[in-house]
């Protein structure tokens, strides 16, 4: 029985890679990706398992040409095979160890079945049969301070990708942390975007034209109208998102030189700033970094978070503000350690 569910496992992975004509793809290709799933399939093996599956499934055999190939028939009816391999649970667990806390609560609600199926997966399937023990082999570290997100009320939000698919305006019912209260508005949805771990609604308020941004876990309600959103004219998500609107103000690209610590600096070499990327030595310490950037927010913070161990060279305004910033984060702590000697 084992051997039998085995070959039928196998042939379920045969099908799955097998692409419509005129793709095609070869029985030595084919042994390749099922080693890559940890199935130890010789080629002679493959190919009776094509021969076999072409007199239920329509399959089709290439041999004008070396390689030959397989695929399905291109007038053949579309099917889907249900199931995930091995190599799909594990890309969804990384995904799910990676994003982390950054996942809002509402879409890893919705992720939970195929969550649950590539554990499911990993946990009976491995290389030589074994149970591949996923949590013991693998581990994540985030690269910032994690936040946990916010708490989102399912229905509202189920409620504004409605209101976003249909085109129709909403009524809100918002906290409204600015003016310390709850407020009431009529709205044209025109997208989502989130923020790290925090999700916002982009919107107008009518009757107005400029967009306005509402945290997704600050909407208490909201209700489709029966009117038809409007917006205003030329008005691109996207671009919006990048206008600084969100406090990741992109200026465009620079031609950034620092001069860092060889330490510091080592991480470079692998994940570098940019495709142009240049080291060059700069003493027996120090090394400079050449690479073309775009000027954001996310850059400044990248560049203050090295503190001592990175000078900016240029460009030359960009040199200016990091240094004013250092500049007065050193005063404050002056000022301070003067207080707590009054005191």
């Amino acid at each position: 029985m084992a051997g039998h569910t085995q070959t039928l496992y196998r042939q379920w992975l045969v099908l799955q890679m097998i692409p419509r004509a005129p793709r095609k793809v070869s029985a030595r290709e084919i042994v390749e990706r099922l080693h890559a799933e940890g199935q130890d399939a010789t080629k002679r093996t493959v190919e009776r398992d094509l021969i076999a599956l072409s007199s239920i499934f329509p399959l089709q055999a290439d041999e004008r040409a070396k390689p030959y190939g397989w695929s399905y028939a291109a007038e053949a009816a579309g099917f889907s095979l249900p199931g995930m391999s091995p190599l799909q649970a594990i890309v969804l667990r990384l995904a799910r160890s990676h994003l982390g806390r950054l996942l809002p609560a509402h879409l890893d609600e919705a992720l939970q079945p195929y969550f649950r199926q590539a554990d499911q997966v990993l946990a009976g399937v491995g290389r030589d049969g074994h149970r591949f023990d996923w949590d013991r082999h693998v581990a994540m570290v985030e690269p910032t301070q994690p936040l946990l997100p916010p708490t989102i009320d399912g229905g509202v939000l189920e409620t504004v990708h409605v209101a976003l698919d249909c085109g129709q305006r909403l009524r809100l019912t918002y906290d409204s942390r600015s003016q310390q209260q709850t407020l009431h508005y009529t709205v044209n949805p025109l997208g989502l975007v989130y923020r790290g771990a925090v999700g916002y609604l982009v919107a107008t308020i009518v009757p107005y034209d400029d967009p306005r941004q509402f945290a997704l876990h600050r909407i208490r309600a909201a209700e489709i109208l029966d009117e038809a959103a409007t917006h205003p004219g030329g008005f691109d998500l996207p671009t919006y998102a990048r206008s600084g609107a969100f406090g990741f103000l992109d200026e465009g690209p620079i031609a950034l030189v620092l001069r860092m610590q060889r330490p510091a600096a080592q991480h470079l070499y692998e994940t570098p700033l940019s495709a142009d990327q240049r080291i060059d030595d700069d003493g027996p310490d120090h090394v400079r970094i050449h690479a073309t950037v775009n000027l954001t927010s996310q850059l400044r913070w990248w560049i203050l978070g090295f503190g001592g161990q990175v000078e900016v060279i240029s460009p030359a305004n960009l040199k200016a503000e990091i240094a004013s910033t250092l500049r007065s984060a050193v005063n404050r702590i002056m000022q301070a350690e003067l207080r707590n000697e009054t005191y």
